[in-house]
């Protein structure tokens, strides 16, 4: 583990413990870790198994019972039948790639927002409401189009490892195979 990664530890009392602070933290800190995009691990602290992933599964229900969820149930039922479907490493792996492509457009809106702001740093309420008016409905078009590109190249891949599938088992002699000559 790199010394620039914070280490949590979580005692069996459920209580989390900053080895950097020297202090028992809450899940909202864990959240402001998230949000300073500080790198740190959650390990028990008893087996040294890693938690990291189900402590920021924790943080993610509580954002999602409260206030206005992110995940719409039609959606959380779309996730939850990929499990232990032959394309959930391929789901898990889309969906962080989608996150990220999401996430570094967000990031270059924010750098273009910056022209936005007067010398105290504060953006004129008519420089930022043109801005996001312009910005806002570009960015769901753009995003429309980045998943339907998506899913016209995953449906091309898939007619494409169907037919050498279909090449490549056509001179076995399985029954009913279409390359069978009896």
């Amino acid at each position: 583990m790199a010394s620039t990664t914070r280490l949590i530890k979580k005692y069996p009392n459920r209580r989390l413990y900053d080895t950097q602070t020297s202090a028992y933290i809450t899940l909202a800190d864990v959240k402001l870790l998230v949000l300073e995009t500080e790198e740190f691990k959650v390990l028990d602290a008893k087996s040294g198994e890693d938690l990291t992933r189900s402590i920021l599964l924790q943080i993610i229900l509580e954002e999602e019972a409260g206030g206005a969820p992110l995940f719409s149930s039609v959606m959380l039922s779309q996730i939850i039948r990929f499990y232990g479907h032959a394309m959930q490493g391929m789901m898990g792996s889309y969906l962080e790639k989608t996150m990220g492509a999401f996430v570094e457009i967000q990031g270059k809106m924010q750098d273009q927002s910056k022209t936005f702001y007067d010398a105290k740093g504060l953006p004129s309420p008519e420089m930022w409401t043109q801005f996001m008016s312009v910005q806002t409905p570009m960015m769901q078009t753009m995003m429309s189009n980045y998943i339907e590109q998506s899913k016209n190249l995953f449906v091309q891949m898939q007619d494409q490892m169907q037919s050498q599938a279909r090449s490549m088992f056509q001179t076995f002699p399985f029954p009913g195979n279409p390359g069978d000559k009896k």
